[in-house]
């Protein structure tokens, strides 16, 4: 996978979402002697590209947006080579599909906390 902005997530265990997601994206450093603040970078960056935050009453966002619900707060994209592939071992570390699918060449997923992520197809 490749590409990824800078987001905080909130969730009730950083520790564990980090171990997710440093699995997904496959990069190895976490850094942070805090366990309630926890920060994942890319070994070729130097600024952190993904944090987790400790939030004990985190409530998972909603999308796409509904009538009288949370709105989402923010989501990953992922650029990908092989977007069948990438989905399927997304799901095997504990992601799950959206059931609401934007495009082809797109796939919503959630992580483990429930944040939604999308992998992309580069030109789509």
């Amino acid at each position: 996978m490749i590409g990824l902005g800078a987001f905080v997530l909130g969730t009730p265990d950083p520790a564990r979402l980090a171990a997710f997601y440093r699995e997904l994206l496959g990069w190895t450093t976490v850094e942070g002697g805090d366990p309630t603040f926890l920060r994942l970078r890319a070994p070729e960056q130097e600024r952190p590209g993904l944090s987790f935050q400790l939030e004990p009453d985190h409530v998972a966002p909603t999308w796409p947006p509904r009538a009288g619900t949370q709105q989402m707060q923010a989501h990953l994209d992922l650029l990908v080579d092989d977007l069948g592939h990438e989905a399927a071992r997304a799901e095997s570390l504990g992601a799950t599909r959206e059931e609401h699918q934007p495009a082809d060449g797109v796939v919503v997923m959630r992580d483990p906390h429930g944040h939604p992520f999308c992998l992309f197809l580069p030109g789509h």
